[in-house]
């Protein structure tokens, strides 16, 4: 049942406004957003739908195809019964973000539907928030550009969901564009172009299952890390603001004035940054092949140099090695589990997804089942 369905079955009327936005993958650019660097990323088929009508009062209504339970929301009293792990949250945190910018919305009455799956890395709480956002636009005459919505996004995650999330997840699901990639910048928060990818591949996202154990203590210690590595580069280049400004020459130069596991991590970074344009330069000329190189190198350096794989997100990139159909693959996201992505060939995906499942599952006793997705276009409202 998709929203306007199940609004119709809900409210027995039809929708005045339905928004779209699709979920997001990382492609390349693995934890280069706060250092100011650069990311590719992707927007996806997979989305949220958000049917929704204008009604009078102050009580919004929205239901969701997760359980078809009607959520209420009281607009003079939105922040109270904020609950972590509500998806209704997100709605109330776009709300209150919207306010905190001198705007308002009324009351409403809404529909939810999503084929983003949950904790699959695809960005579920971005698509469910931008939908809602571009949805309000319309409807409420909001004159928000679409940065600003990306921010308010944000906001809402990290200001009522708890999660110390940056722009990439938003950005993604606004700025998408089909069979493309989006080249992010961090330091200007800004989405620089979008970058074709040739026809005839698919994105497999492989699910190592493992769930991410100690991530706030390990991200924190990273960021901590590359932290370091700015502070002794300084006193060699102090020119330098973030290690976006750092060039793997560089690096090698001051290397001995380094903590040798600040060395390694804010070599990943540097050459992540460096990664991605080599990328963006390999997709310009059409080169699938340089491309795919390039995201098993960024894998290796995950695993060698950053240290946030684990061993079998490590088994399933050997795997994409051996099988026909892959031209590059590597872990997606925060890492320490979690996902990986791997670009194949759209006539081999099907056989390559049972190849890599069953593989899969006989060294790890794990069972996984590829998620395939298409690069789609970013977020709308009709």
């Amino acid at each position: 049942m998709n929203a306007t369905e199940l609004f119709r079955k809900i409210f027995k009327l039809e929708p005045a406004y339905l928004a779209s936005a699709p979920g997001r993958l990382e492609i390349l650019g693995n934890h280069t957003d706060y250092n100011e660097g650069l990311v590719l990323s992707a927007a996806v088929s997979q989305k949220t739908d958000f049917a929704m009508s204008p009604v009078k009062g102050r009580i919004c209504r929205i239901v969701s195809n997760m359980d078809e339970s009607i959520i209420e929301i009281d607009l003079d009293r939105v922040e109270e019964g904020i609950k972590k792990g509500c998806w209704s949250t997100y709605i109330k945190g776009v709300i209150c973000e919207i306010r905190k910018r001198g705007a308002d919305i009324s009351a409403f009455d809404a529909a939810v539907t999503s084929t983003v799956p949950l904790s699959a890395g695809m960005s579920s709480s971005a698509a469910l928030e931008v939908s809602a956002l571009f949805a309000f636009q319309k409807a409420f005459g909001l004159k928000f550009t679409k940065t600003e919505l990306a921010k308010i996004g944000q906001g809402a995650e990290n200001n009522f969901v708890g999660v110390q999330s940056g722009l990439l997840d938003q950005f993604s699901s606004i700025y998408g564009k089909k069979n493309s990639l989006i080249l992010c910048d961090f330091r200007t928060n800004e989405v620089v172009k979008t970058v074709p990818v040739p026809e005839g591949y698919v994105i497999a996202v492989v699910n190592s299952m493992v769930r991410h154990t100690l991530v706030d203590s390990d991200y924190n210690v990273r960021r901590k890390s590359c932290e370091n590595a700015v502070a002794r580069l300084k006193e060699t280049y102090p020119e330098i603001k973030a290690l976006r400004d750092v060039t793997t020459q560089m690096l090698e130069k001051a290397k001995d004035t380094l903590d040798f596991i600040d060395y390694k991590r804010a070599l990943h970074i540097v050459g992540e940054d460096e990664r991605v344009l080599s990328a963006v330069k390999s997709l310009d000329k059409s080169d699938i092949k340089s491309f795919g190189k390039i995201l098993f190198e960024s894998h290796e350096s995950s695993r060698r140099n950053f240290e946030n794989s684990c061993p079998e997100l490590d088994y399933l990139i050997e795997l994409s090695m051996s099988l026909p159909g892959c031209v590059g693959a590597r872990l997606s996201g925060g890492g320490f589990g979690g996902i990986s992505i791997h670009f194949v060939e759209k006539t081999k995906v099907a056989e390559y997804s049972n190849r890599i499942s069953t593989a899969y599952k006989l060294r790890t006793g794990i069972e996984t089942v590829p998620i395939l997705c298409e690069l789609g276009d970013g977020a709308k409202c009709r």
